[in-house]
């Protein structure tokens, strides 16, 4: 957990990295942990709003002190991780139509695989958005992660589903992708890398926040 809390806070120098050491791959290890992310309901955990504005941010160039420069391609960035998001939501949606209930009981070491708590937080963001929220999770930490879960299990009809999650996969991509890409390098957000994408988080989880207190009232 310690390891996956520093890859996170330190997105930006472990990008770096990568990108000098394994050149190209870097776009198929991108496109992975974004697959992943959305796609097994039970990884909810891996970097995705983050990991989208670092990405965004090293295609316009990053460059250390040394003089190395560490680049992506805009363009395969948006059209690898769009395709990466909606493919993950797809299989999401699949698992939950197909053994979703049976996934519900799996445990180990005595505890649930997949936490009855975030199965019941996105089922009300159901409630309150309807289908919308397979566009709306995409911003939401954890939420994202289970709405196609969630969808699946409800039955919701295919076409229905794969409208919103294009949608909803090609907005967060570009979004979040494009704010790194011209305002990543800014001196201030080079300086406080860690603290802007706390902040990013932060902000995600603010439609969470509010339908806590909206319970509580």
């Amino acid at each position: 957990m310690q390891n996956i809390l520093d890859y996170f806070l330190n997105l930006d120098s472990h990008l770096f990295t990568m990108i000098l050491d394994y050149g190209t791959w870097v776009y198929a290890i991108l496109f992975l942990i974004i697959f992943v992310e959305t796609g097994l309901v039970v990884l909810p955990f891996l970097p995705g709003d983050s990991l989208l504005f670092a990405a965004g941010t090293f295609c316009a160039g990053v460059q250390n002190e040394a003089g190395d420069l560490a680049q992506l391609n805009l363009w395969i960035i948006i059209l690898s991780l769009t395709a990466a998001a909606i493919l993950g939501d797809s299989l999401n949606y699949y698992l939950g139509k197909t053994i979703g209930l049976k996934v519900l009981a799996w445990k180990i070491g005595g505890k649930n695989l997949v936490s009855q708590k975030h199965i019941d937080r996105t089922k009300s963001f159901f409630e309150k958005h309807g289908s919308k929220t397979i566009i709306i999770a995409r911003f939401v930490p954890i939420v994202r992660t289970f709405a196609p879960f969630v969808a699946g299990i409800g039955d919701m009809h295919y076409g229905k589903f794969i409208r919103f999650n294009i949608i909803g996969g090609g907005v967060w991509v570009l979004v979040l992708t494009l704010t790194g890409y011209f305002f990543g390098n800014l001196p201030f957000v080079k300086n406080n890398f860690e603290y802007v994408i706390l902040g990013i988080v932060a902000l995600s989880l603010i439609p969470v926040i509010l339908q806590f207190f909206r319970k509580k009232t």
